[in-house]
Order: structure tokens, then sequence, then C-alpha cells
């Protein structure tokens, strides 16, 4: 017997997460020096890390050599101050993937099931599938979640709703209204996962006070990370916010120092660091109106994005697009995995990284279109790579 097999057959059926092409990778595969290439892939800050973060997390590397604090007790009370929170509502996490893996861990199990929207993160059906409950997806409504389609969905054994908003890959965002009758029409024995990691990409007029809901409902958990505005996405850092029965169970089974002392440090002054947070949305209007405009005038369609990157319909052989902008240095999405095999996602950057993404775009549109199935067969066939995994 393979000892594989040994395994429970729900984990061997999961298909583990794709993330966004590294820049070395592809410098590897296409002989490419990697200062040409600009990764459009993974919806990362173009303007770096905060500097108080960084400035931090220097000074934290002296002290590497010890365990860092695994209560995470700094980051707790700055968190609490920032959001008006008590310290005991507070789960750190790995990234805010493993805040909902927690919940997961916590609330599901073989026989209960888990509801979600067609098109929405991949970490929900993943975290789902890994403790053998069931996921439920619901088809989505111009790409966005179907909040009354969600709730008919609920079953006497669903346990947790995941949703996200604004939603990742399709960058849709639910009123703030919608998400609140929800909450309070939903089930209390449902915990309510709302992610909210593109949060501080939003216009203030629009953001939902959703952190007031803390205080309705037990059953709702907001988790938020430090990967985006904030410029940490290598350093792990997100948290979750929920009333201190959920919060205590997930803090159970969490890893004792799931979180490193570089991150804590870094994501406790990042908090301090508001200029940076504002620059970094500032850019992102700036570099969603450029993209979107020349979107336009390429006539492309796209979907209408609240987060820092835009997901948009190729035109013509979309796998032929995606080849083209590799071989020119510009690595984007393929997001065939949400059930979107004629869309790319491409995150906002610099000006010039966008101006070069749409000059690169043009030029891959061309080849696209030139490009008929029986040709693309004859290029799969002769070896090479179309970057779809990546």
């Amino acid at each position: 017997m393979n000892l594989s097999d040994l395994a429970p057959e729900y984990i061997r059926g999961i298909s583990p997460y794709q993330p966004g092409k590294p820049i070395c990778e592809l410098a590897r595969e296409m002989g490419m020096d990697e200062r040409v290439i600009i990764k459009l892939a993974s919806n990362e800050n173009p303007l770096g890390t905060s500097p108080f973060a960084l400035e931090a997390m220097s000074k934290a590397l002296n002290e590497v050599a010890l365990y860092p604090d695994g209560s995470g007790y700094e980051l707790k009370v700055a968190l609490s101050q920032r959001y008006g929170v008590s310290g005991d509502q507070i789960v750190l996490g790995n990234g805010s993937n493993d805040v909902l893996e927690l919940a997961a861990r916590v609330f599901l199990k073989p026989g209960a099931s888990a509801v979600y929207s067609q098109h929405a993160f991949a970490v929900y059906p993943l975290v789902t599938q890994a403790v053998g409950a069931t996921g439920i997806a619901v088809k989505a409504k111009n790409y966005g979640h179907d909040l009354d389609a969600m709730l008919d969905a609920v079953m006497p054994e669903t346990r947790i709703v995941f949703i996200a908003n604004p939603n990742n890959p399709t960058g849709t965002l639910l009123p703030a209204a919608d998400v609140l009758q929800f909450l309070e029409r939903v089930s209390p024995d449902v915990l309510v996962v709302l992610d909210e990691a593109y949060n501080e990409y939003l216009p203030n007029a629009i953001k939902a006070d959703s952190l007031s809901w803390l205080k309705r409902f037990p059953n709702l958990l907001i988790t938020r990370t430090f990967s985006k505005a904030y410029g940490m996405a290598g350093i792990r850092v997100g948290f979750g916010m929920a009333h201190p029965d959920v919060s205590g169970l997930m803090n159970r089974v969490r890893q004792p120092f799931n979180v490193n002392s570089v991150g804590l440090a870094g994501a406790v002054a990042a908090l301090e660091d508001v200029e940076f947070v504002k620059r970094s949305y500032a850019l992102n209007q700036a570099g969603m109106l450029q993209i979107t405009t020349g979107l336009r005038q390429l006539g492309i369609e796209y979907i209408p994005s609240y987060g820092n990157f835009l997901s948009f319909r190729g035109r013509g052989d979309v796998k032929a697009i995606n080849e083209s902008l590799l071989r020119q240095g510009i690595i984007v999405r393929p997001i065939g995995m949400y059930e979107m095999p004629e869309h790319l996602r491409v995150t906002v950057g610099l000006e010039t990284e966008n101006e070069k993404f749409l000059k690169s775009l043009e030029i891959a549109l061309e080849m696209g279109s030139k490009t008929a199935p029986g040709a693309r067969a004859a290029r799969v066939a002769s070896g090479i790579t179309t970057g779809e995994s990546a």
C-alpha cells in the first residue's frame, strides 16, 4: 500500500493553492534579467514596505535568536487602540490566510459545511476541504456575491459563511447595508467570516463600519492583513477580530509562535505609519484610473474593482496573451482556477509599470487575436509553456 493511501480522501483530493509566478522563476524560464521583470500578479504594494515597519524590523533582527512573544501582546495593544476592540477579541495569524484556516479548524468538521461565493478567494474552499467539511459554492451575481442566494444555501449543518469584501479576484464590493442585512438574517449558529484584506484601498465614504457590528453579532469574525496596503506580504502578519468566545477558541488551536518577532515589530510600527497608507491609497486610485483608461482604449472589458487589482477579459487566445506578456517580462495572473478562464488579473503598479503593462498588452492582444485553436495546439505540442499555472 502506498503510504499516501492512508491519508483521508478529502486531503488527497486537495488541489494546492497556486500563487503568482515569482520573478526569479520567470527569469530562469526565459533567461531574463530579474531587474527588467515587472510582477503584477499577487496584489503586492508597488511602493514597497512602510518605512516605519522597515526600521522596526531591522532593529528586531538583533533578537531573532529568541522566541517571539507568543501572545503578541504589543501588537494586540496597538490593534486595540486603533480599532477599539479588546485584546481578547483579537487572533493573530501568519497572514490572514492563517486566521481563515483557524476558523475552519475550530468550526468545521466532516459532516459540516461552509458557504462561499463562486469566484471568491481560493483559500475558502481549500481550508474547508482540508478539515473534511463540505464546501457550497453559490453562483456569483455580476462576478460578485449573491447574498440572498448564499443565505438560501445555508443548511442546518452549515457552520461558516465566507464573505470577501472587496472580493479577490473580481474586485467587487458589497454595500455595507447589504452585508449588515445578511448578518441580521443569517442564523446566529453560523459564523460569518468577513474578509476585509483590501479594506485600506476603499474610499472612506463607502467603507462599512464593520467593527461596530462586532458588538451586535457574536457570530462575526473580521479578518484583515498587513500584506497589502502596509506592504508586508513577505513577512506574513494578519489578524482577526471577533467575540471573545470565538477568538478564544481560535487561539486554542493557534500555533504558539505563528507570528515571528520581526513581523510583530513591523506590524506595530506599520500601524503608526498613516502617511504611507495614504500614499498607497492615492497611488492605487491614480493607477486604477490609468489602467482602466488604457483598457478602454484597447477595447478590453474589465470588472470594476475596489481593490488594488483589476480582472479583465482577454481578447482572442488568453493563454497566448499571457504567454506574450511573460515573454515581455510582465507577470499577471491567469484566473482559470476561479472559473474565469477568459480573464486575467493585473495588480495596480507604479505609473511606469502600468504603462509598460498596457503597451505589452497591446502587443500581446495582436498576437492573441492571430492565434487560431489549431495554432495554439501546435504551440503547446512544441513544448512552449503558456504560464497557465502561474
